[in-house]
């Protein structure tokens, strides 16, 4: 196990610096100069010249590529073009913002859709298998952004349950510790504002949970169901097992396999995909800080920020590899 670990992290190199490249020259292939978008057009072209000298852009691709892998094997993520801050003391707070709500999203969709598939093929071709089939096509099938809009008409103009937009109630902020306010509001003791937090997570959460949810129910009731067949659940179901013990002690777990991959392969979307959620719902993740500074052709923001979301991405990759051979001991690495 541990030699399968190690080989799996070194391969994570190539793979990592590969993702710097392509996303290196696909940035520089936007149309426009960082340094005019900052100055804005009146600029002279001394003026700009100038700047894009200071910020290193005068030199071949090639050059500022070197330079970058240089900066980034020191861990240094880089200077923002348009706030003059290292990348690496702006960003987790916006990464931060994105992991609690993709947690969060991810609970729910889990939750959710293990026990929707576990319900249906338990009661396969009963009315809620059915009806859990037709949500899960909906859930799919409907965009994030008509999702989110009605949950705020609904929720938050309508019935006034939930917060619309933002992380926290503006009037009591949260004073950051780890920036992932739930946990923050926990070590305070400050579980007044735990519940506001949550308040505002439950919404963006759902609306970005939808899709997953429907993967996962999906992919839960048909793994369910060819478990269930299996000779051991009849020889089980034979000597008189309770039907609950049945499905959730041994068919689940004998199912859980491909849905630990789902899980994995959706929590990194989630990562990367946030962003639509992120502009209806006004929080301030990840998704957001790299729009924004694809507008301003901040080129070490768009670099560090995906390259973190890729990193995570495949870490959560690995981890799911690890767990199989946790939930079935018939896998082995050797």
């Amino acid at each position: 196990m541990l030699q399968y670990t190690i080989r799996r992290i070194l391969q994570l190199i190539p793979v990592l610096l590969g993702m710097t490249f392509v996303v290196f020259l696909i940035i520089r292939a936007i149309p426009g100069n960082p340094a005019q978008v900052i100055l804005g057009q009146q600029a002279t072209k001394e003026a700009v010249a100038a700047l894009t000298k200071e910020l290193g852009l005068n030199h071949p691709w090639y050059v500022q590529y070197i330079d970058y892998i240089k900066h980034l094997l020191q861990g240094n993520l880089g200077t923002s073009i348009r706030t003059r801050t290292a990348v690496s003391e702006e960003i987790w707070p916006y990464l931060a913002a994105t992991l609690e709500l993709s947690l969060v999203a991810m609970v729910i969709a889990v939750v959710v859709g293990v026990n929707a598939g576990i319900i249906s093929a338990w009661f396969q071709n009963s009315w809620f298998d059915y009806a859990a089939m037709i949500l899960a096509l909906l859930g799919v099938s409907i965009p994030i952004f008509w999702l989110g809009l009605m949950e705020q008409w609904v929720f938050s103009i309508n019935l006034h349950w939930l917060p619309t937009t933002g992380r926290e109630n503006i009037r009591d902020p949260i004073e950051a510790i780890t920036n992932l306010y739930l946990l923050d509001t926990l070590i305070q003791g400050r579980f007044d504002q735990f519940i506001e937090v949550l308040k505002h997570l439950i919404l963006p959460g759902i609306a970005l949970g939808t899709i997953p949810m429907a993967i996962i129910a999906r992919m839960t009731r048909s793994s369910m169901l060819e478990v269930m067949r299996s000779d051991f659940i009849r020889t089980a179901r034979a000597k008189g097992m309770k039907m609950f013990w049945v499905v959730y002690k041994h068919s689940l777990k004998n199912a859980v396999i491909p849905v630990l991959t789902v899980i994995g392969l959706q929590m990194g979307l989630l990562l990367g995909g946030a962003i639509l959620t992120e502009t209806i719902f006004g929080w301030p993740g990840i998704g957001r800080y790299i729009y924004d500074a694809i507008s301003y052709r901040d080129y070490p923001v768009i670099q560090s920020g995906i390259l973190l979301i890729a990193f995570i991405f495949v870490f959560i990759n690995l981890v799911v590899d690890l767990l199989y051979a946790a939930v079935d001991p018939r896998i082995k690495y050797n």
